[in-house]
């Protein structure tokens, strides 16, 4: 397979050379066609003029230039690159400082071989670990980063989230729309593990020992931390939006279902029979709602009439937990009102509704 590894510099003079070295002996132990591409932002100390000095040895090192925008930015370029011009099957992300050992590159290849989409260098999982000359604020900004990203993104399967050694099949990243991202800095890592989880990418994590840096500084700044921060945010608002859609149809459905309730109950008829009378129009109402709002985006292969059934069906289910709520509320709290009865039967019903339509009678089909 043609491989590429990535590596983003800017002001990493002193560290390119030997990493670059450090890896072609690498290379020797591979049977893959095995690239570097330096992927530079136009760095003051002229790292990009030491690069083209070592590309008259090695013919598989390729530079690439560009303004200094983000770390995520510059691997996009790198990627598109690599995908586009050099043809690669195989993309890895590395560090330029040393911080990701040459020695792991051929572990996190074999995982590649064995099948994976998406190869991390894990530093939390075991046999994994961070540099123990850590302070206390570098291990907890490094905790927390990966805390955020695992429950406030919603990437709960995989432990290292913001790892930066990473290789990744080029397929995969094909169907990523790079611009849908919408970062720049190191969020992008976390961004794109989360557009390759939705394209259900087989993912493996590899220990590796992350070291500290030797030469040069981080360039990870406040902003970066930031938009790091509301990127995760994002993340979770977009999974979610279908839900809010649906709990925001669901809501139209309680005004329906307790308008209706109270109409009925005006008009005489006994609360026993107009509580699912209520129900089943508002179930009506939200159907029409979902089926042409919240789910309209999805392909399923079922006709209107048979969602509806379908709906139906599951509302059924609703029906009863919600109708066998009011009727035990009313039984034991009679001087209660009847409308807050019938409130509280709307709660467990709708989360029986939201999961049940939503992989069943909504259920995205592949084209």
């Amino acid at each position: 397979m043609k491989t590429v590894i990535i590596i983003p510099t800017y002001n990493e003079r002193e560290n390119i050379g030997p990493l670059i070295e450090a890896l072609q002996h690498q290379f020797e132990k591979l049977t893959h066609d095995m690239h570097v591409l330096v992927v530079d932002d136009n760095s003051p100390d002229r790292t990009a003029d030491f690069v083209r000095e070592l590309q008259a040895d090695h013919s598989n090192l390729h530079l690439l230039m560009g303004e200094k925008k983000g770390l995520g930015v510059a691997y996009i370029r790198g990627m598109l690159h690599a995908m586009d011009e050099l043809h690669a099957e195989v993309v890895f992300e590395m560090d330029a400082d040393f911080s990701h050992k040459p020695e792991d590159v051929p572990r996190l290849m074999a995982e590649i071989e064995h099948g994976a989409d998406f190869v991390i260098g894990s530093r939390y999982v075991p046999g994994g670990s961070i540099p123990k000359e850590w302070g206390l604020y570098r291990r907890l900004n490094s905790r927390f980063g990966n805390i955020v990203a695992r429950y406030l993104a919603g990437i709960y399967s995989v432990r290292d989230c913001t790892a930066g050694f990473r290789a990744i099949r080029t397929s995969i990243l094909r169907r990523i729309d790079f611009a849908k991202l919408g970062v720049q800095g190191y969020a992008f890592q976390v961004a794109l593990l989360h557009a390759v989880t939705v394209e259900k990418a087989r993912i493996v994590e590899v220990p590796v020992n992350f070291i500290d840096r030797c030469y040069g500084d981080s360039k990870l700044g406040l902003r970066d931390i930031v938009e790091f921060v509301a990127n995760a945010w994002w993340i979770r608002f977009e999974s979610s939006k279908t839900f809010i859609k649906f709990l925001a149809v669901g809501a139209t459905g309680v005004a329906v279902n307790l308008g209706f309730f109270t109409l009925l109950l005006f008009l005489g008829l006994n609360k026993f029979v107009a509580s699912p009378i209520s129900i089943e129009i508002s179930i009506i109402s939200n159907f029409l709602f979902n089926n042409y709002w919240t789910f309209r985006d999805r392909n399923t292969k079922d006709k209107t009439r048979i969602k509806g059934l379908k709906f139906n069906t599951v509302s059924l289910l609703s029906l009863i937990l919600s109708y066998g709520t009011f009727v035990t509320l009313s039984l034991f709290f009679p001087d209660v009102q009847p409308q807050v009865h019938q409130f509280i039967g709307i709660i467990p019903a709708t989360l029986i509704n939201y999961f049940l339509n939503s992989y069943w009678t909504f259920k995205h089909v592949e084209d």
